[in-house]
């Protein structure tokens, strides 16, 4: 028997970490954080355990938690104190994250990314203005043409609100901007609106792709952001299909994308390896609440050992090739790391 090769020689305790492939450090993280102008105080999110809702009063002390842990990012979503069909809270001045960002840009070290979608500001929950159809009718209810799933967001309509979001984030002195609403065009408007302002320092990161999924559902929640009809089938991506995300990817390339979101991550770590070869830009991989939930239940079950199921989770999607990783793991495994 010809034992010459042994790869059982380099598992051994104290060279296992000299070559290691792949290495998971705070800054590779972002921590998404929920500003909610509805409350004045934090509010437990049941699904998502161990986060909170935070007033914007709060806001500076919710991401002074996140940098003690080594983390240097956190990803800004609001909760509206109101909601209208267009969800023009989301570009108000005196908006949620607005203000939010303003406070933490001018009291802390933060980087600051925000969320650009109108999903959690519509009152139908949709991330756009509705289809002509369905403007002016207000019946969600059984029967009511708002129930038709044919029907759905004005994809154009859109990109202009998408536009003054991002500019208003901007000047509230965000450092990054993230459209997450899988609009086509997004990134172009963005790009336009940004550059005319005079922020064209500012860089985007894309959701470029962004799937239909069911592992939404924890978020959906702690954002307020559930459609109340229908689904977001027509504008987020079908699972079943993977080179559709390179055409999605590489068209916001060419509109001027800085960085490269997909979104989910785990069941979607294919698309994030297929970026990484296609792509030079900087790869981002969402960790979304689904997954995060799925391995809190099972180690409250005491199925998996929690902190151990997270790194290894995080593990492998940054071994599938993500720079990046949005994650609310990330203060509990960045203070292990």
């Amino acid at each position: 028997m010809d034992l010459t090769h042994r790869p059982r020689r380099l598992r051994q305790d104290r060279v296992r970490g000299l070559v290691s492939e792949t290495s998971l450090e705070p800054t590779d993280l972002i921590a998404p954080i929920f500003v909610d102008a509805t409350t004045d105080e934090r509010v437990p999110i049941e699904s998502m355990p161990g986060h909170e809702r935070v007033p914007i009063d709060e806001a500076v002390a919710r991401v002074e938690e996140v940098r003690e842990t080594g983390v240097e990012a956190v990803m800004v979503f609001g909760i509206p104190a109101s909601k209208d069909p267009e969800g023009s809270r989301a570009w108000a001045e005196d908006g949620v994250v607005q203000e939010a960002t303003r406070r933490i840009s001018a009291e802390t070290d933060a980087y600051v990314i925000t969320d650009v979608c109108l999903c959690e500001y519509t009152d139908h929950g949709h991330c756009g203005p509705l289809e002509a159809e369905l403007r002016g009718d207000t019946d969600v209810g059984e029967g009511g043409p708002a129930c038709d799933p044919t029907l759905t967001v004005d994809n154009d309509a859109t990109l202009g609100a998408l536009d003054r979001i991002a500019v208003s984030h901007a000047e509230a002195g965000a450092d990054m901007i993230a459209p997450s609403g899988m609009m086509d065009g997004m990134v172009a408007a963005i790009r336009e609106g940004l550059d005319r302002d005079g922020f064209e320092h500012v860089p985007i990161m894309s959701y470029a792709a962004k799937y239909e999924s069911a592992f939404y559902g924890p978020f959906r929640d702690a954002a307020d952001g559930a459609p109340s009809f229908g689904n977001r089938r027509h504008y987020q991506m079908d699972p079943a299909n993977a080179r559709e995300a390179l055409r999605e990817v590489r068209l916001d390339v060419e509109q001027g994308a800085d960085v490269l979101m997909v979104k989910p991550a785990l069941p979607y770590l294919d698309i994030v390896g297929s970026l990484r070869r296609e792509f030079d830009h900087p790869v981002a991989a969402y960790n979304v609440s689904g997954e995060y939930a799925m391995l809190h239940a099972a180690a409250e079950k005491g199925w998996l050992e929690l902190e151990a199921v997270a790194l290894e989770s995080l593990l492998s999607i940054k071994r599938a090739g993500a720079d990046l990783i949005l994650t609310y793991f990330a203060e509990d495994v960045a203070a292990e790391l």
